[in-house]
C-alpha cells in the first residue's frame, strides 16, 4: 500500500466525524477548449487581467489563471456547503498531491516539500529552526530582501548566532560570476554553518549563478563532519516560475519560494524544498496537522512521516487556494518551464537592449540572461522612482519601486506580457528624457 493509501485508510483525523455524508473531492477540469498552451495569446486569454493596462508589476502578486481559479471556487462551494466533511474526506490526500505537483515540477520527491504561506513564512520557519548556537555562523549579503534580514535578527537576538554580510558585486550592472562566487568563498570561515542568498535580487534584478555557488560549497564542505557542512539557503521566489532548473540542477539544500508571483499560484502559498540532510538539521517549531497527528494517535508508524509532513505548518488555512495549488505547477508544465524561459528572457532582452540605449537612463540590471530573470531596475536622470512609476501609470502602465532604503524604478516583462507592450514601456521611459 502506498503512503497515500495508507494515510487515507489509517483512521486519521483531527475530529471524530462521520464521513459518510462527505462530498466528493471534485476531479481535475477538463483544460478550457480554447487554451493551446503553444500560443502565447491562448496562454494570456486564461488569465482575467485588464487589457486597459499594460501590467509590468504581475510579479508582486500573480493574477489567479484559468485552472487555479476554478480550483479555487470548487473547494470553496464544497466548503461553503460542508466545511467539516469536506475537510476530514479530503485534508490529507489533498496535501499530498499539491506536494507531488510541486515535486515533479523540480523533478524530486514530494517527502521533502513543506508546504507554506509565502516567502517570508518559509523564510522564518527555516532560519527559526536551523540548529545553530552561539557561535555559529551564518554568511548573508547586503542584496536580500527585509524578509529574510529581520528572519536572521530576530535569529541573532534569540539565540546569540553571528550573521556577517558581504557583498557580491558593487556595480549590479557588471556583475560577474566569478567575482560573485569568490566573494562567497572569501566570506565562509570555520564557524560558518549556512550561507543564505537571494536567486533573483528585487533590488537590482541581479540573478545569483545558484548551481556555481553550490558546487563551489561542495568543495568547502570535503571532509566537514555533517553538522558543520556548509548549507546553502536560497530565497528564490523571483526566479522561481521564471527559470528552467530543478532541485538537483539547481544544488541549494534549502530552496524557499512563495508560488503566488511567477508560478501563478493562488495567493497565500509557498514551499520549502529542502534535501533530507538540512531538513535533519532543523527542529520544527509548529505543530503540523498531518501524520505527525497519527503518530500521536497511535494509528500510524512514524516511519510514514515525512520531513515535508513535520515541518509543513498545521492549523486550519484558507484550504481552498491551499489545494488548487498543483493547477499551477501543472499550468507551467503545459505551457513548458524552457519556453516560459525563453519567453520572458526575451522580453526582458527586447527591453533592457532598448533602456540600454537612453542616455537619460541608467541601467542597473545585467543584460545578459545568465545573471538576470524578469525584474529589470534602472534610474531615470532628474525622476525618482515613484515619479517614474507615477509617469508610467498615467500612460496606462503598471511598474513599481524596489522596497528598499534606496528604492528604483522597476519593471518586469512576464510570460504574459507581449513584445509590443514592452516596447509601448520603454516608450514612456524614453519620454522621460
Amino acid at each position: 500500500m502506498d503512503r497515500r493509501s495508507f494515510v487515507a485508510r489509517s483512521g486519521l483525523a483531527l475530529g471524530a466525524l462521520p464521513l459518510a455524508a462527505a462530498p466528493a473531492l471534485a476531479s481535475r477540469p477538463a483544460p478550457p477548449r480554447a487554451f493551446d498552451p503553444t500560443d502565447w495569446e491562448s496562454v494570456r486569454d486564461q488569465f482575467p487581467l485588464t487589457r486597459d493596462r499594460v501590467h509590468m508589476a504581475t510579479f508582486l502578486l500573480a493574477s489567479h489563471p484559468r485552472p487555479v481559479a476554478e480550483a479555487i471556487a470548487r473547494h470553496r462551494d464544497a466548503f461553503d456547503r460542508d466545511p467539516a466533511h469536506y475537510w476530514e474526506e479530503h485534508f490529507m490526500t489533498a496535501e499530498w498531491e499539491q506536494r507531488e505537483a510541486v515535486a515533479d515540477y523540480l523533478d524530486s520527491d514530494p517527502a521533502l516539500i513543506a508546504l507554506t504561506d509565502s516567502t517570508t513564512m518559509g523564510l522564518g520557519l527555516v532560519y527559526g529552526t536551523l540548529r545553530l548556537g552561539e557561535g555559529d555562523e551564518v554568511l548573508t549579503t547586503p542584496h536580500d530582501h527585509y524578509s529574510t534580514i529581520y528572519a536572521l535578527k530576530h535569529r541573532q537576538a534569540r539565540d546569540g548566532i553571528t550573521v556577517r554580510r558581504v557583498a557580491l558585486y558593487d556595480d549590479p550592472a557588471a556583475t560577474d560570476p566569478d567575482e560573485v562566487v569568490g566573494r562567497m568563498l572569501a566570506g565562509v570561515t570555520d564557524r560558518t554553518r549556512v550561507v543564505g542568498v537571494t536567486w533573483a535580487h528585487s533590488s537590482t534584478g541581479v540573478k545569483l549563478p545558484i548551481a556555481r555557488m553550490a558546487a563551489a560549497l561542495g568543495d568547502v564542505n570535503v571532509g566537514r563532519d555533517e553538522a558543520d557542512r556548509v548549507l546553502l539557503v536560497v530565497d528564490g521566489v523571483h526566479a522561481f516560475g521564471i527559470e528552467d532548473e530543478t532541485a538537483p540542477s539547481l544544488g541549494a539544500d534549502v530552496l524557499i519560494a512563495g508560488t503566488h508571483k511567477w508560478m501563478f499560484g493562488p495567493r497565500g502559498t509557498g514551499i520549502v524544498h529542502a534535501t533530507r540532510e538540512a531538513w535533519r538539521r532543523m527542529t520544527p517549531v509548529i505543530p503540523s496537522f498531518g501524520p505527525d497527528v497519527g503518530v500521536w494517535l497511535g494509528v500510524v508508524p512514524p516511519d510514514v512521516v515525512t520531513p515535508g509532513d513535520t515541518f509543513t505548518p498545521g492549523g486550519f488555512h484558507s484550504f481552498e487556494h491551499r489545494w488548487a495549488l498543483g493547477e499551477a505547477f501543472r499550468f507551467h508544465q503545459r505551457i513548458g518551464k524552457d519556453r516560459i524561459e525563453a519567453r520572458i528572457h526575451g522580453l526582458n532582452t527586447q527591453a533592457k537592449d532598448a533602456l540600454a540605449g537612453m542616455r537619460h537612463v541608467r541601467l542597473l540590471t545585467p543584460r545578459s540572461p545568465e545573471l538576470s530573470a524578469g525584474i529589470i531596475t534602472f534610474e531615470v536622470k532628474g525622476h525618482g522612482a515613484e515619479a517614474v512609476v507615477a509617469h508610467l501609470h498615467e500612460r496606462g502602465i503598471t511598474g513599481s519601486s524596489s522596497p528598499y532604503p534606496v528604492s528604483y524604478p522597476r519593471i518586469a516583462p512576464g510570460a504574459l506580457n507581449s513584445p509590443a507592450e514592452v516596447e509601448r514601456t520603454v516608450a514612456a521611459i524614453a519620454e522621460l528624457g
